[in-house]
Parts: structure tokens; C-alpha cells; sequence
């Protein structure tokens, strides 16, 4: 029982009983009130207290969870992600350097005889209405021997300039021919004085329309460089004396038979050397030397002459070397083979 709320019982008790019978002398006895009043635990007041405490608790347990300085500093909101910008698409750049090598193989052939044949030629690769002739004064002959389209440079509103090198061979405009001889050339005409061949550059400017590429006009004729761009100094690689003088003649048989048509005898087990075609000939190991640097398998340059074509050319190569071991010996043998140093 709850001694205060007994207490005031008591104290009501006393003063009913007071009241009710007065004293000797006549006198009635007052008795002093406490200074508070007793409620039922029950009443709202009591529930209202338990609930503001246990809201306290609430609060500070949610403060050591959370952090007191989350409340005074909220954290900042995090930053909207940016969508990723869409990548513009890529101009197709083999779609227009074959519409450019098109254009220019009819473009620098030429031949007084068949004029309407390169007007056709060039007509597939320009708008509807275009002038075919496209600067041609339908004179001399021109062949060409090989296209090779390079860099494309794209413009706006779909237009590009495409870089093509054309390898042609050229012949002068028939003269009438000085000599009455009618063997001359036919129509007593002098023969043409061809031309070395040799390479031109040509700057051709396109155009792509609904999935197609045309010719916006007339290109313009480049120089090519005489010589290519000057390479970097490279290291020089020290070479393993003792294994080259060992391995040369193994390194002969291996191109005779490179030539021959049969590998497999002088190559490494596992390994996949496809022979050379018939018609080329061994001419002789002209050098060879094994790097210096690394184990196990070994690296060697080899320079080789080959006889083909009714002359004589000199290749080079890199040659891979594995040791194989038998039971009585171990020798080296070829492993791979690759063009020359890069």
C-alpha cells in the first residue's frame, strides 16, 4: 500500500472521529489538514506523469543512439547523381572511306577511249545531277594500281574529308607520229611515253544522307611524304655469343626447310609452323644472333635471302628457340617464328 495515501487516511479518520465527539470541556478540537491531497493512482494525472517519463527515456536513448550533433547539424543532403551524358554517336568512318576509295579509283583513271566508262564510275559515287566528267578534259590515259583510304576528318552536318593515297601510272596523250611507218602505233600515232608509277594523295570531301555516302564536289590533289617519319633511338642488344655459334646451323636447316615445304622435322614438338607457298627459294642465312637477356626459351634476329620472282630479296625475322631434352642429349629448336625487330 502506498504509505502517503495511508497517512492521509489517518489523518481524515482522526479528524471524522474529532468531530464527532468533543472533548471535556466542551471545546471542539480542530485538527490541522495535510498539505496535499491524496489522488487515485488511477487518475489521468498519474498516467500523464508515466507517460511524460517515459517519453524522457525515449529521447535520451534516441540521442545516444543517434548523436547529439545530428540534431544541431543535420547532415546534408546528398547530391543528385547526374544522369551520364549520352556519348554522341561516332561518324562512320569506314562507311566513308569506302565511299572515298570509290570515288577516287574512278576519279584518277582515266582513258581518252572509254570516256563514258569513268563517267559512269564516278556518277554512282556523286548526287543526282553532278557533273561527271568532274574537271576531266577527256584526254591521255591514267591507270591506277592501288587505293588506300586514311583519315577521315568529320565536319558538321554530316560531311567529313576523307584522306586517300592512290597509287597510278600514267601515260601521256597519243602524238601523231613523225614517221610515215605505219607499225608506229595504230592510226599513225606515236606510242604513249608511260609514266613511273608513284603515289598522290587526295583529299576527297563526302557526305552521308540517309545512310549513304556521296561526293559533296571535287576533291583536291596532296603530296605524299617521300619518306616516313624518323624512328626513335632503340637499345642496343647485347648478343649471347656462345649460343649463336651453337645454334646457326640448326637455325639454316630450319629455313630450308621453311622453304622445302617440311617443318615439322626441324621444329619444336607442339609447335605450328606453317611451310613457306612453292615458287620461293632458299638463298642462305645471311645473319644471325641470339639475345643476350632472358631464361629458358631464347630469342634470336635472323636476316634471310629468299629467291623469288626472278631476284633476290632479304627478310628478317625473330626466331624463338626452346631447348628439348631426349635421353641420350639436348638440343635447341625452333619454336615460333615472327616477322623482324618492331
Amino acid at each position: 500500500m502506498n504509505p502517503w495515501e495511508a497517512a492521509g487516511a489517518e489523518l481524515v479518520a482522526a479528524r471524522e472521529h474529532a468531530s464527532a465527539a468533543p472533548n471535556e470541556t466542551g471545546r471542539q478540537v480542530v485538527t490541522p489538514t495535510a498539505p496535499w491531497v491524496p489522488q487515485d493512482e488511477s487518475s489521468g494525472v498519474v498516467f500523464a506523469r508515466r507517460l511524460g517519463r517515459g517519453l524522457l527515456w525515449t529521447v535520451v536513448a534516441l540521442a545516444a543512439v543517434t548523436g547529439v550533433r545530428a540534431w544541431v547539424v543535420p547532415p546534408k543532403a546528398p547530391a543528385a547523381a547526374t544522369a551520364p551524358a549520352q556519348a554522341a554517336p561516332t561518324y562512320p568512318t569506314a562507311e566513308a572511306q569506302a565511299a572515298a576509295a570509290r570515288f577516287a579509283r574512278a576519279y584518277l583513271g582515266w582513258d581518252e577511249t572509254r570516256k563514258e566508262e569513268r563517267a559512269a564510275l564516278l556518277a554512282s559515287a556523286l548526287p543526282a545531277g553532278a557533273d561527271s566528267t568532274m574537271g576531266w578534259d577527256g584526254k591521255g590515259r591514267q591507270e591506277v594500281l592501288a587505293v588506300q583510304p586514311g583519315a577521315v576528318t568529320p565536319a558538321e552536318a554530316g560531311r567529313a574529308l576523307v584522306r586517300v593515297d592512290v597509287l597510278i601510272r600514267s601515260a601521256g596523250p597519243a602524238e601523231p607520229s613523225p614517221s610515215p611507218n605505219p607499225s608506229a602505233a595504230p592510226g599513225g600515232t606515236a606510242p604513249r611515253a608511260e609514266s613511273g608509277a608513284r603515289w598522290v594523295g587526295l583529299d576527297v570531301p563526302v557526305f552521308q544522307a540517309g545512310g549513304r555516302f556521296s561526293v559533296t564536289g571535287r576533291p583536291a590533289l596532296v603530296g605524299v611524304p617521300a619518306t616516313g617519319p624518323q624512328l626513335p633511338d632503340m637499345p642496343a642488344v647485347q648478343t649471347d655469343a656462345e649460343l649463336t655459334s651453337q645454334t646457326k646451323s640448326t637455325i639454316e636447316k630450319f629455313f630450308a626447310a621453311y622453304a622445302g615445304g617440311d617443318t615439322e622435322s626441324v621444329s619444336a614438338p607442339g609447335a605450328r609452323l606453317p611451310a613457306l607457298p612453292q615458287g620461293i627459294e632458299f638463298k642462305g642465312l645471311l645473319s644471325w644472333s641470339v639475345d643476350a637477356s632472358g631464361t629458358g626459351d631464347r630469342w634470336g634476329s635472323a636476316r634471310v635471302g629468299w629467291a623469288l620472282g626472278g631476284t633476290t630479296v632479304e627478310v628478317a625475322y625473330r626466331v624463338k628457340l626452346t631447348r628439348v631434352s631426349s635421353s641420350d642429349a639436348q638440343r635447341w629448336q625452333v619454336a615460333d617464328i615472327r616477322g623482324g625487330a618492331l
